[in-house]
């Protein structure tokens, strides 16, 4: 199944040795999307009509996600958010916003603190963020980090029962449930299903240690760009924006009500309105 969207166009995108499958719609000033796990771009499809009315929209694949290729290695964040900056620069957007949920905002953190000259604005939605002074206390509490970072162990018990295990880990983090399709968590666990995709999305957790070590780094040097910290009121919503005070000087945001932690899939609306006043501040 590959799902489309009317007014969006896919393509294979050459980038940093591997390719990305960059899903492009809209006119007007560029933002970057960057989705979660165990989520494709997918994850936006409500949002990217709603910004595309007014901006440029790309969404992608991260490195081992969806359609985009799945090396071996190269799954730490700043690797990852090199290809997400080369996807824009092939298409043109020397300078752009990027938005990013869960390891999506893993990824947008260090894309906007290594190319400070090429981003404008930077949105983290719903996400503990390495580096964060709460990042240790806060991650040993969450089963699914210490799971998915176990060396074979997670392939060998997702694979093949890829649906069962994503419908229900993604069930546990919704709030309203009348928001759950179960088309699109087909869509993503048949995304997960392909060659390679389950032991990728498990290298993402297995990078985290040394991504917290390297964010560190990125704290010496607050970043000074407009900054949106969203979380949804029953997960992340109360920390996200003294979490990001922490890395930048200019953060707004807050919790999106009656909402946890799929945000762009509970409250398309909220999270598209959020992001259109947001990329009005200059």
């Amino acid at each position: 199944m590959i799902p489309t969207l009317k007014g969006f166009t896919q393509q294979m995108v050459p980038v940093n040795g591997i390719k990305i499958n960059a899903v492009t719609g809209g006119s007007g000033r560029p933002i970057l999307l960057l989705h979660g796990w165990p989520e494709t771009w997918w994850e936006w499809h409500h949002v990217m009509p709603l910004l595309a009315e007014q901006f440029s929209v790309v969404a992608i694949d991260l490195r081992g996600a969806g359609f985009s290729d799945c090396p071996p290695d190269g799954y730490d964040k700043a690797t990852m958010a090199r290809d997400a900056h080369e996807v824009m620069f092939a298409l043109g957007h020397e300078r752009y916003a990027v938005c990013g949920h869960d390891i999506g905002g893993m990824v947008a953190l260090p894309q906007a603190a290594i190319y400070r000259k090429a981003i404008t604005h930077l949105a983290v939605l719903d996400v503990p963020l390495p580096g964060w002074s709460q990042w240790e206390a806060t991650t040993a509490r969450i089963w699914h980090f210490a799971f998915h970072a176990n060396r074979d162990l997670p392939e060998r018990l997702i694979i093949g029962r890829e649906y069962d295990y994503v419908s229900a880990f993604m069930a546990e983090r919704f709030y309203d449930h009348s928001t759950f399709n179960p088309k699109d968590i087909e869509i993503y666990a048949k995304a997960m299903a392909l060659p390679g995709r389950t032991r990728a999305g498990m290298e993402w957790y297995r990078t985290l240690a040394a991504d917290h070590i390297s964010a560190l780094d990125y704290k010496k040097r607050p970043l000074e760009v407009p900054v949106l910290a969203l979380g949804g009121e029953q997960r992340f919503g109360s920390n996200m924006v003294p979490m990001l005070m922490e890395f930048a000087s200019n953060v707004t945001g807050g919790s999106i009500a009656r909402c946890s932690h799929y945000v762009a899939d509970e409250r398309p609306d909220e999270v598209a309105a959020a992001l259109i006043d947001f990329l009005g501040v200059s």
